[in-house]
């Protein structure tokens, strides 16, 4: 019996992405696994740095992930002395997350490394390709609505 011919496992473009993003990934997080911050902590630190303070719930929703995600994410970063849960002045059952002094400090050490990863993997490229790769990116998960972000 004759099987119809199938694609080969490098004609996706899935399968490319997928090769660079796997890379690009590890890298970071072995990076940040020196200062001793994953990703997805990494992810959470750099959403409070804007701001003084989030609500987990709100936490959760700008990230595209559970509450639950987001507590057991922020029970890692207090216990590291990087964030702080704070009961809200007007109501003690509220809680908002904040850095602390030391998880302020870091941030930006923390995204030197995501630069520095950044140019090594795209730093040859000429800046109107990145920009051409991030449209289509940016596109394609627009059109998908894709907007978790990605942590892991």
């Amino acid at each position: 019996m004759r099987h119809p011919p199938i694609s080969e496992l490098t004609s996706h473009l899935g399968y490319w992405m997928r090769m660079v993003s796997n890379q690009v990934s590890l890298a970071f997080a072995k990076k940040l696994e020196a200062k001793d911050v994953t990703v997805a902590e990494w992810v959470v630190m750099r959403e409070l740095y804007d701001v003084e303070a989030l609500a987990p719930s709100r936490l959760a929703e700008r990230m595209g992930i559970t509450r639950g995600a987001i507590s057991k994410l922020a029970d890692r970063l207090i216990d590291k002395a990087l964030i702080a849960r704070n009961a809200s002045p007007d109501d003690g059952r509220a809680q908002s997350l904040a850095l602390t002094a030391e998880g302020r400090r870091l941030v930006p050490e923390l995204a030197a490394l995501a630069d520095t990863n950044d140019a090594e993997y795209f730093g040859h490229l000429q800046p109107d390709e990145r920009q051409m790769i991030e449209d289509m990116l940016r596109a394609i998960a627009e059109r998908r609505d894709i907007r978790t972000i990605p942590v892991e």
